[in-house]
């Protein structure tokens, strides 16, 4: 071994010796041998990538200012060739710091085979990049700061904005490119990805141009897969991201919660030195408001200023929108303020960013004042303004307020249009306030408006959603009369509405009269129709009417299986349910863990605990997302049937399948075990589950207690009670333990543990010394009752006054009076009773 990593060494040596002898001869030798160890470095020997060679090959190509003559799509660069040497002896730098070692020496013969495989776990998966950049501090609902407002500062009134020339406009004409559509085919593809396929998409990329890469990214209904597909173009060879594609990145990662992937995306813009607009903070603020991080949102502004980039009034505007996002409305003011201090006026899209807060916190009153305030300010409202307020009054049912503000809305020379009245229709009828949504539908025909089928339809869906189908048909038969043909939308809510009153016969018509009137159902329409037929216990005719889809031109998706296999569970046809979810993931539909649970939960309950695990294994072999819940549900329905060696099978099963146990699973085996009487098996997973990380519950404690005390194995329990107490604190547990003791007859040991509960002398040890006095005084014990009642007053809890009387009696029965007597005297020296009634007592 020492011979062999000796030959290597001296080989790696005489690869950078050779380097650097022919940096003065030939550089096109040089850029091939550098760029050559570069990419030798990117992968370990364990497959995985080399970040931190990654990173210096980043540093190289921001650096770098001309491409030696190998042309880098969408980017012009000088050829200089000063500039490529310079490059070169970096590369060779770069080239001597990678490879030290045996390690490095293994990776310059890494395959093509596992450069691919690579590629294929990226898009193989559904983990994210940006989920492995590290987690983020927890939100801090207390946030209120006002640190971020700095950025400000910078601003700078006699610089000239530059117009951002770096967004990407949609291009239809460009997604219909063959290019597009055979990059968007083959990353579609990423299941059954494999060299060839990735060589293929290589070479493509290096023929699309930045408007084209961008198309492709947009074109993904993945962000996920995007955003993988942005990384991998950007690590490969002869290939460097345009700035219009960062840009283009990340818009579409602001309309999402990857608010990681988003800042990601903005650093390395920052690294590799690309122009960089007040908007590309924009986009990453916007991602981490929907994920509910404003804090980190607003830290985008101070990551901006030491960008020094210089806010702009969009930026500003985004600001105000995260921040009424959050629920920060007075910060949105303030910030508002400050920005009126710096020099950056206004406009109508920050008012109606602070109007749309107003609303949403009630205040609209206050929006009513913001509006009228807007001309002063030199920005008059425009009809958002208005629509924001209205919206927010349709909600309410407040018509009378809604026709005031119209009226100030012409007023300031902004006319009552179409528009305006969709926006009221759309917005009652989305409220179930049907009634007021015709009544200005009757106003906008009589002004002239023509309303189309889109605000018909939304009035109809009103009408069936409260059930009133007549009032629907009416509507319906009206847009005939008028014109406007109803669509597929306006039928199929007709459809549904029947279905929902229990008529399904009368949906089954509509579907025929949709034929009649040229509009072809689609597959909302069909399984609106399914489901209302399953609803009726007549899942049998809706199977059929599934089996007939190819000979009636449609095709059932993921969510019409559902709804049919909900119906075969719901009438108790498990059997048929279990072939309709095999057919469902057939067709290549993968039914959710929540359908998947809801289909075993039936089939243990009727004691078909074997059928569950087996279709349980089957979703599981065809890629289903199984998860700990249906294996818990599962290992439950054996132990129904105290089938306890098939349980433990299945919890073995869980490990073997990646599928890590929690509490509750740990907690219905144990609870199975310790019923059977089988308690060191139970101890036994108690510790494993305690070793394994997991924090028991309070209903494993309960289970716990329960189960050891009706075996009674009270020294165990009190052990195993210690071992949990120290991984999770649980303060009644002493309590739970001795009141259970009491109710199977142990009252010694229950005495006994009084220490642990006398302790804190709060109300529940109060309630538990009563259910230990009041179970020995009925089972015989009133000595052992009158002991609790003396320690209770040593620890100044005062017992039940009543019970102790009872107590008391008892006592004086069975000949002892002292006792008696002293009970009642503690309660006479703490004034709890006059000593006159004690005496006539």
């Amino acid at each position: 071994m020492k011979v062999e990593y000796a030959v290597k060494e001296l080989t790696c040596k005489f690869r950078c010796h050779l380097v650097a002898r022919t940096l003065s001869g030939n550089p096109t030798i040089v850029l091939f041998s550098s760029f050559s160890s570069m990419n030798s470095g990117y992968i370990s020997d364990s497959g995985t990538l080399n970040h931190e060679f990654i990173r210096e090959k980043d540093d190289f190509r921001g650096r770098r200012r001309g491409n030696g003559g190998i042309g880098l799509l969408g980017y012009e660069e000088n050829n200089d060739l000063k500039s490529n040497l310079c490059c070169f002896k970096l590369a060779r730098d770069n080239f001597d710091g990678a490879m030290s070692g045996l390690d490095k020496i293994k990776q310059m013969d890494f395959t093509e085979n596992c450069f691919s495989g690579r590629f294929k776990g990226t898009f193989g998966s559904r983990k994210n990049e940006e989920e492995l950049d590290g987690n983020e501090d927890v939100e801090d609902d207390r946030y209120d700061t006002d640190g971020e407002f700095r950025v400000l500062n910078s601003y700078d009134r006699k610089c000239k904005q530059d117009v951002d020339t770096l967004t990407y406009e949609r291009d239809e004409s460009e997604f219909k490119h063959p290019l597009v559509k055979e990059t968007w085919r083959l990353i579609e593809l990423r299941s059954r990805w494999n060299p060839k396929y990735e060589e293929k998409l290589r070479h493509l990329l290096r023929s699309l141009k930045p408007h084209q890469v961008c198309a492709v990214l947009h074109s993904l209904a993945d962000e996920r897969v995007a955003l993988n597909f942005f990384y991998w173009a950007d690590r490969q060879w002869r290939y460097r991201h345009h700035p219009v594609v960062y840009y283009a990145m990340l818009k579409i990662l602001g309309k999402t919660k990857l608010c990681q992937g988003a800042r990601r995306v903005l650093k390395l813009m920052l690294r590799r030195g690309i122009q960089h607009r007040p908007e590309a903070f924009g986009y990453v603020m916007v991602s981490y408001s929907r994920a509910g991080k404003l804090k980190h949102a607003m830290q985008v502004l101070t990551l901006m200023q030491k960008a020094g980039v210089e806010p702009n009034l969009s930026i500003c505007n985004t600001a105000i929108y995260v921040l009424v996002k959050g629920n920060r409305l007075n910060k949105a003011l303030r910030f508002l303020e400050r920005m009126e201090i710096v020099g950056i006026t206004p406009d109508v899209v920050s008012y109606n960013c602070l109007i749309k807060g107003y609303c949403d916190l009630h205040c609209v009153k206050d929006a009513i004042e913001l509006i009228e305030h807007m001309p002063l300010k030199g920005c008059p409202p425009d009809k958002v303004s208005y629509y924001t307020v209205m919206g927010y009054l349709c909600r309410e049912r407040r018509i009378a307020d809604v026709r005031e503000l119209m009226g100030k809305m012409e007023d300031s020379d902004l006319v009552t249009d179409m528009v305006t009245y969709n926006t009221l229709i759309h917005v009652l009828s989305k409220h179930s306030h049907s009634d007021e949504a015709v009544e200005f539908l009757r106003e906008a025909e009589e002004r002239g408006f023509r309303v189309d089928k889109v605000g018909y339809s939304a009035i109809v869906h009103s009408f069936c959603q409260e059930g009133r189908m007549e009032k629907a048909k009416e509507i319906l038969t009206e847009m005939f009369e008028k014109g406007c043909t109803p669509d597929v939308v306006t039928y199929t809510s007709v459809l549904d509405g029947f279905c929902r009153v229990g008529k399904v016969d009368q949906a089954k018509k509509m579907l025929q009269q949709m034929f009649k009137n040229s509009c072809k159902p689609n597959v909302v329409s069909y399984t609106a129709l399914l489901n209302g037929l399953c609803r009726s216990g007549k899942s049998l005719e809706a199977k059929e009417m599934m089996n007939m889809s190819e000979e009636e031109w449609w095709t059932p998706n993921a969510i019409t299986y559902s709804v049919v296999l909900h119906g075969f569970r719901s009438e108790g046809k498990l059997s048929e349910a279990c072939n309709v979810a095999s057919e469902m993931i057939m067709k290549g539909f993968f039914p959710n863990p929540v359908e998947i649970n809801l289909l075993i939960q039936s089939l243990c309950k009727e004691g078909r605990a074997n059928e569950a695990q087996k279709f349980m294994g089957e979703c599981l072999r065809k890629g289903c997302a199984v998860n700990v819940i249906n294996f818990t549900t599962v290992i439950h329905g054996y132990c129904q049937k105290d089938d306890l060696e098939a349980a433990l099978s299945v919890l073995d099963d869980m490990f073997l399948n990646n599928k890590h146990p929690d509490a509750i699973t740990y907690t219905v085996v144990v609870d199975a075990l310790a019923k059977k009487g089988r308690i060191e098996k139970a101890t036994e997973l108690t510790m494993e589950m305690l070793r394994r990380g997991i924090l028991p519950t309070p209903v494993t404690y309960r289970t716990i207690i329960h189960r050891y005390c009706q075996n009674g194995r009270v020294e165990d329990l009190l052990k195993l009670i210690e071992r949990l107490l120290l991984k999770q604190p649980y303060k009644s547990a002493y309590n739970q333990v001795i009141e259970k003791l009491c109710c199977f007859g142990y009252f010694s040991e229950a005495y006994n543990l009084l220490d642990k509960v006398l302790r804190t002398a709060s109300r529940i040890d109060a309630h538990t010394c009563h259910v230990l006095i009041e179970s020995c005084l009925m089972r015989g014990y009133p000595l052992l009752s009158y002991k609790v009642a003396c320690r209770m007053f040593n620890r100044n809890l005062i017992p039940d006054l009543k019970l102790c009387e009872k107590l008391s009696k008892k006592l004086t029965l069975e000949g002892n009076l002292k006792e008696a007597d002293n009970l009642m005297l503690q309660f006479v020296e703490r004034g709890h009773i006059s000593h006159s009634v004690l005496v006539s007592c």
